[in-house]
């Protein structure tokens, strides 16, 4: 399914259409870009292929400019993972649209809870995310080395 959202711009409209093994090649040019700046954890061309049958593709002028794939691991809950927009595409929706599409996903698949790892939380939570979840449920992390 292709949905055309227009940016908030003047700028082209940017098409959100599910992901295909076609698009490696330009995923990993995008992720590795993110992974160079640490915003990103490295993904390997095996992971990619895992993430996209639960991904999502942002075209504008027939090149990918973001990218985002839901994990599911269970009934209860999924992740937004590799959530990446083009530093020249970012601030027009196209990193909402995306998480957008992955929540849809994880509401039709019947998934109770989704969540973000990120470090760009004010972004999340402009997308409906929150640090706690009904009954104060919270996510708490143990990091097991240095490096990714």
């Amino acid at each position: 399914m292709t949905e055309t959202v227009a940016a908030r711009s003047s700028d082209p409209t940017f098409n959100i259409r599910e992901a295909s093994r076609e698009d490696i090649p330009q995923l990993e040019d995008l992720v590795d870009h993110f992974v160079t700046a640490n915003r990103l954890l490295p993904r390997t061309f095996d992971e990619l292929c895992d993430l996209i049958p639960f991904g999502f593709v942002a075209e504008s002028n027939a090149c990918i400019v973001g990218f985002a794939a839901l994990e599911i691991y269970s009934a209860k809950l999924a992740e937004i993972r590799s959530l990446a927009v083009h530093e020249d595409h970012q601030g027009k929706g196209i990193g909402r649209a995306l998480v957008q599409r992955c929540v849809e996903l994880a509401v039709r698949r019947n998934v109770l809870e989704v969540m973000a790892i990120t470090s760009a939380d004010g972004f999340f939570q402009a997308c409906g995310f929150d640090f706690t979840l009904p009954g104060e449920k919270k996510a708490l992390f143990m990091q097991t080395r240095d490096e990714y």
